[in-house]
C-alpha cells in the first residue's frame, strides 16, 4: 500500500454560482473533459486532464443571496482526517464541514485556518499503486501546480502549516510594498507561496494550474468572459503567469511556457 505525505495538494474543487457556465469556460480555458461524477442526489462535475487524469470536482453553491461567492478549494491529504481537524481547532481554526466519507475517495472536512482562509482536507482510502496522473502535478498541463496563500498574517500562517503539514520556508522574495514572498514546501517540492493580502479582502488561497502556453490561456480566459487581473507576469525560474477570475467570479491562476 502507498502512502501519501500529510499537506500534499491533493484536489481542486470549484463551487460556482452557474455550474454550467463555469464548466464550459474551464473546459475551454484548461482543455478539460467535464463529466457528471454520478454522486447520487449531487450534481457534482468532474474534471480530466489531456493526459487522463482527474485533477478538480465542480459543484453550485446554496443558499442563494447568502450563498459564499464562488471560490476554489485546495484539498490537502492528512493521515487522519478527524484528528487533523481536531488539532486545528485546538490552535484557533475553524470546521467549516466536519469530517464524513466518501465513498470509494477517503474522509473529509472543510477547515480554515486562524486567518480565515479556507481550506479541505482528504484522507485518502489506501491505494494500491500511486495515481498515474494525480492531480497536483507540477510537471502537466491541465493539471494543479502551484498554491498561493494570501494572508492578513502570513508569518502565523507560515507556523500554523508548519505545525499541521511540517511544511518549510523556502525562498523569500521582497515584493516592495507588497512585503516578503515566501515560498514552502512539503514532500521534497516547492509547493507554493505565501503573502500579504494585497488586494483580497480576506485571506485566501489561489489555485495555480498548469498551461502548456500562458499568452494561449490567457486569450482562452478573455474569450470566455474572465477577467485577467494580473500577467503574463515573468516569475523566478523562467516560468510566466496570469492571475485571473472566471465569468462567475473565482479565482485562479495559470502557469507554465510563454
Amino acid at each position: 500500500m502507498t502512502t501519501t505525505p500529510e499537506g500534499m495538494p491533493c484536489w481542486y474543487e470549484l463551487g460556482t454560482s452557474d455550474l454550467t457556465a463555469a464548466s464550459a469556460f474551464y473546459a475551454e480555458v484548461m482543455g478539460w473533459t467535464i463529466t457528471d461524477s454520478g454522486m447520487p442526489g449531487m450534481n457534482y462535475l468532474l474534471a480530466t486532464a489531456t493526459d487522463g487524469g482527474t485533477v478538480s470536482g465542480m459543484m453550485e453553491v446554496q443558499g442563494g443571496a447568502s450563498a459564499p461567492p464562488p471560490s476554489w478549494l485546495i484539498y490537502f491529504t492528512a493521515a487522519d482526517c478527524d484528528e487533523r481537524v481536531a488539532a486545528i481547532s485546538a490552535v484557533g481554526g475553524t470546521v467549516i464541514t466536519a469530517p464524513a466519507d466518501i465513498p470509494g475517495t477517503g474522509r473529509f472536512a472543510v477547515v480554515a485556518d486562524p486567518q480565515g482562509a479556507a481550506f479541505g482536507l482528504l484522507q485518502p482510502l489506501p491505494m494500491e499503486a500511486p495515481l498515474e496522473h494525480p492531480a497536483f502535478d507540477q510537471q502537466a498541463s491541465g493539471h494543479g501546480n502551484w498554491h498561493e496563500l494570501m494572508s492578513s498574517d502570513p508569518e502565523a500562517g507560515l507556523a500554523f502549516y508548519a505545525g499541521q503539514f511540517g511544511w518549510t520556508k523556502g525562498d523569500t522574495m521582497d515584493m516592495g510594498e507588497m512585503g516578503t514572498y515566501q515560498i514552502f514546501g512539503g514532500g521534497g517540492l516547492d509547493l507554493g507561496g505565501m503573502m500579504g493580502l494585497g488586494n483580497s479582502p480576506v485571506s485566501a488561497w489561489v489555485p495555480y494550474f498548469g498551461s502548456a502556453a500562458v499568452d494561449q490561456s490567457v486569450e482562452r480566459i478573455t474569450a470566455g468572459g474572465g477577467t485577467v487581473h494580473h500577467g503574463p507576469a515573468e516569475v523566478p525560474g523562467g516560468a510566466w503567469i496570469a492571475l485571473a477570475t472566471d465569468p462567475q467570479g473565482g479565482w485562479f491562476a495559470v502557469v507554465g511556457p510563454r
